[in-house]
């Protein structure tokens, strides 16, 4: 089994907080989920998680005119610069402290970060090309001035067009508006006059006007006037003219205050978000209402607007939605909403293309793993849904509930069309589905039993008694008619469902159940056990094939709040969650830790440790703690200076004379890393965890999906052969790339005479090298043709290795394919010939029989003469003295 999983994708979560970004074009929109970046591809319905990762949640996003430059700040103010097209990380900065906004101008040359009451501009980092000599800077981060001023957090940035001067918004009640470089007559003017904080303020398209708007909805309208008392005097003097406000007006929403607001210039539109989940889109000067929508029931974190002025972007972290609205036509352009509590389970389609979530949120949400959207939500059930499964057959989902059901949903009309009660009210806390879809079962922490409904009539068909404890974990083997119960009371329990009597015998463990898994060959179950081990046991005759201690793999990181190191603490070191992989060699592990551990079930090793998330905002992801952060009151980062409000003074509680900090005996939660669910893919490329973060795909394809290009009418499979067979194998090899067809390619290859192999890679295209070394790789997994799959690699790597040395990044994951490729060869070859090498030995020590030539010995071991064998018969051939016994071998 390959074991080289990549993360790949982040599904399950699409909005944490911080700002929304649209891409140059419009086409694509850039939202922070946790501490990670997704693009969400808006006209191919599409969306990918960038695979850089931050140590904390990701605060502010800002792109370059270009798009080709992203530049993310998190809560700490650690910078990573990235190439988006290539998706590399360039270079990490750190500003030292939290950044409120940062923009990049409209020329691209430079950027501006608030830093508290500060703002740094920054010339923009190169990029090759760009520069006079068009290399990469030394100092990727060079600061170009700071700017001091406010008397408070600066809140928002708005560069001018001619990205001259810019605009900022600061929480002391002003705007100021500031050059870039000294201007000559230009002093930087302070606009003052609203009574709560400034959010955002604004250039008109002209630059004639600008717009401030504050929390407490009013909307100020700012034009560049002569002033009053000299207005009669002189008119002329351009010294007299200054910043005054024209027009005021108020956004009229009872007592919701103002969270977020944007402004398009070029269509002089203004969109504001409420902190009671209600967003207006307002036209300027004139201020006339155009819509008004409710979009969620909390308040909108940021608002966007693409460079078209048609798509509007929303996002709400209280809930973790995302939405983009289209304001002419009134529809949605992307409606998604993440679970707003933790995952519970997961489960592959049996197809591979879709995954379900459930949660405590009582949702169950489909997603497509192509695309990275969730297809439909179901919210029938009134409880947390603790438990999935499919039908090994058809598009049948069966979920169980805290609520006392257990439902069956139709995937292809989406609706459900069966639902499963016990006689007494329970909580279902386990669920296995029979292959056939027949039969379901269902385990509850209230009661002991194991229920079985019929799925095609409904009822309640058995319930099975034995345990002595709630049942923790059911499975159903794959071929049907065996069911593995796991129950706090440490027992594992074989039933047989279809048959005659439901006695089992148990199996005995040293520690309550977390859970069971049957190979897929239902041969064998693997248990995990709250003291951390892992046992495997035979089905056949319930004798233990072997097991893992996984405590030590399972300690992940250290709580704020734990008095132990994290490899002392007992409440981690057991694994919540196993499955078998597709061909039942190896299991995969999680738990209340930050690692998901892949084993090799024969040996009883550990293959591979993958890290869930590095993110320190999150509990139990460091190793060691920092002393100095604990107070009187205890661990600083429990301590609750936030409450419930989403200003920091309006969370701090004031309310005793002198207090600065607040009451030090409130406390807090902090989300704490951990595995809830693993999940193969039924084909084996990939799997999926559910962690706090979302649900994490790795996979083994780490290279970006190829689509067909460069083709024609000409080029189809019939004109492919009849080039082969004319003998151009160039043209054909290129024509068989440019399709696609995985078959056709093979049949060019191996129609390729081993003379003309050089010829025909001296003058391949460089654009197909990428495809055609993967393509030789595969080759020799799937083919006996060693020699033949050798000649090309020689060729390839004697023809093009300069080219590929020079562009080594570009073409590493293909030169490792190959590199293990060769590899193989050269153990298969090493080992035939040990083989090969005691069979000659052996054939050398073997008496002769019949006739044959040489010179031999009989039994005493005295030399015969020639033409005599042992037995006195005549022997052909010649002898020649004081060789050995065997002529011609050395």
């Amino acid at each position: 089994m390959k074991t080289d999983f990549k993360f790949s994708n982040l599904l399950g979560t699409v909005y944490t907080r911080g700002n929304l970004l649209f891409s140059p074009n419009g086409n694509s929109l850039l939202s922070p989920v946790g501490n990670r970046v997704t693009v969400f591809d808006l006209v191919n319905n599409k969306s990918y998680t960038l695979p850089f990762a931050h140590r904390r949640n990701i605060a502010r996003l800002a792109l370059n005119p270009q798009g080709n430059l992203l530049l993310t700040v998190d809560e700490d103010g650690r910078a990573i610069l990235t190439n988006l097209p290539r998706r590399i990380a360039l270079f990490h900065f750190s500003f030292r402290t939290a950044v409120t906004s940062l923009v990049f101008s409209p020329s691209g040359r430079h950027f501006a970060a608030a830093i508290g009451r500060q703002i740094e501009v920054w010339h923009t980092p190169s990029t090759p090309g760009s520069s006079e000599d068009g290399d990469l800077e030394f100092a990727p981060f060079v600061r170009h001035r700071i700017y001091t001023g406010h008397f408070d957090e600066v809140q928002s940035i708005e560069w001018s067009s001619d990205s001259r001067f810019f605009l900022t918004a600061s929480k002391d009640l002003s705007a100021r508006i500031w050059s870039l470089n000294p201007e000559e007559g230009f002093i930087p003017t302070s606009l003052s006059g609203h009574r709560q904080p400034v959010l955002a303020a604004w250039f008109s398209k002209d630059q004639e006007t600008i717009y401030t708007i504050s929390k407490d909805g009013a909307l100020f309208h700012w034009g560049y006037v002569p002033k009053p008392q000299r207005a009669e005097e002189d008119m002329e003097i351009e010294e007299e003219m200054q910043w005054r406000i024209i027009d005021k007006h108020y956004f009229m929403q009872d007592n919701a205050y103002v969270t977020c607001a944007a402004y398009h210039a070029s269509s002089n539109l203004l969109v504001a978000g409420f902190s009671n989940g209600i967003f207006g889109l307002y036209e300027l000067p004139d201020f006339s209402q155009l819509q008004t929508l409710s979009i969620s029931q909390n308040e909108i974190d940021f608002v966007s607007i693409n460079q078209s002025g048609e798509w509007l972007a929303f996002g709400a972290s209280k809930l973790g939605q995302l939405l983009v609205w289209e304001w002419q036509s009134e529809s949605y352009i992307l409606k998604q909403q993440s679970h707003f509590d933790s995952i519970n389970s997961i489960a592959y389609s049996p197809d591979g293309q879709r995954i379900i979530t459930t949660a405590d949120d009582g949702k169950i949400k489909v997603w497509d793993v192509t695309s990275g959207f969730c297809i439909v939500t179901f919210t029938e059930h009134t409880s947390g849904v603790t438990a999935c499964e499919f039908a090994k057959r058809g598009n049948v989902l069966f979920t169980a509930s805290l609520d006392g059901s257990v439902r069956a949903w139709d995937l292809i009309r989406y609706r459900n069309f069966r639902t499963f009660t016990a006689p007494t009210r329970l909580s279902f806390s386990s669920l296995a589905v029979d292959p056939s879809g027949e039969v379901v079962c269902a385990g509850s922490l209230d009661s002991f039993d194991i229920h079985v409904w019929s799925v095609q009539t409904g009822q309640l068909l058995d319930q099975l008694s034995a345990h002595e404890g709630p049942v923790a974990s059911l499975a159903f083997s794959a071929t049907g008619g065996m069911l593995a119960s796991g129950s706090w009371d440490r027992t594992v329990r074989l039933w047989s469902v279809f048959g005659r009597t439901q006695t089992s015998e148990p199996l005995q463990l040293q520690a309550d159940v977390l859970s069971v898994a049957f190979r897929p060959d239902s041969k064998q179950i693997a248990v995990s056990t709250l003291d951390g081990q892992l046992s495997f046991w035979s089905v056949s005759d319930a004798v233990q094939q072997g097991g893992v201690d996984g405590r030590r793999d399972a300690s992940g990181g250290r709580k704020i709040s734990d008095r132990r190191t994290a490899a002392n603490v007992a409440g981690t070191k057991s694994f919540a969650t196993i499955t078998y992989s597709a061909d039942g060699s190896c299991v995969l592990a999680g738990g209340n830790s930050k690692y998901i551990c892949l084993y090799e079930v024969q040996a009883g090793v550990l293959i591979k440790k993958f890290t869930v998330s590095v993110n320190l905002s999150l509990d139990g992801t460091q190793e060691f703690l920092n002393s100095k952060l604990l107070t009187e009151a205890g661990p600083r980062g429990l301590i609750d200076e936030q409450g419930e409000e989403s200003d920091l003074e309006n969370r701090i509680d004031r309310s005793l004379p002198g207090a600065s900090r607040g009451d030090a005996s409130t406390r807090k939660t902090r989300p704490e890393v951990r595995v809830s669910a693993a999940a193969f893919s039924p084909t084996g490329r990939a799997f999926c965890a559910s962690s706090t973060e979302g649900l994490l795909i790795y996979s083994l394809d780490n290279v970006i999906q190829f689509d067909p290009f460069d083709l024609d009418v000409t080029v189809t499979p019939d004109s492919t052969r009849a080039e082969m067979e004319k003998g151009s194998h160039l043209k054909a090899l290129v024509m068989a790339f440019r399709l696609n067809d995985n078959s056709l390619v093979r049949q060019v290859f191996e129609h390729v005479p081993a003379a003309d192999i050089p010829l025909v890679v001296k003058d391949m295209p460089t654009v197909y090298l990428d495809r055609f070394l993967r393509f030789v790789a595969v080759q020799v997994d799937e083919t006996p043709h060693l020699e033949f799959n050798l000649l090309w690699t020689e060729a390839v790597l004697r023809k093009h290795g300069r080219y590929l040395k020079d562009n080594i990044g570009q073409f590493a994951p293909e030169m490792r394919a190959v590199m293990r490729a060769v590899g193989k060869i050269g153990k298969e070859l090493g080992k035939l010939s040990e083989e090969t090498l005691y069979l000659v030995e052996y054939l050398l020590n073997q008496p002769a029989k019949g006739k044959t030539s040489g010179v031999h010995r009989d039994e005493n071991g005295n030399l015969l003469e020639e033409g005599e064998d042992g037995d006195g018969m005549e022997m052909e051939g010649e002898v020649e003295e004081g060789e050995g016994e065997w002529i011609g071998f050395d």
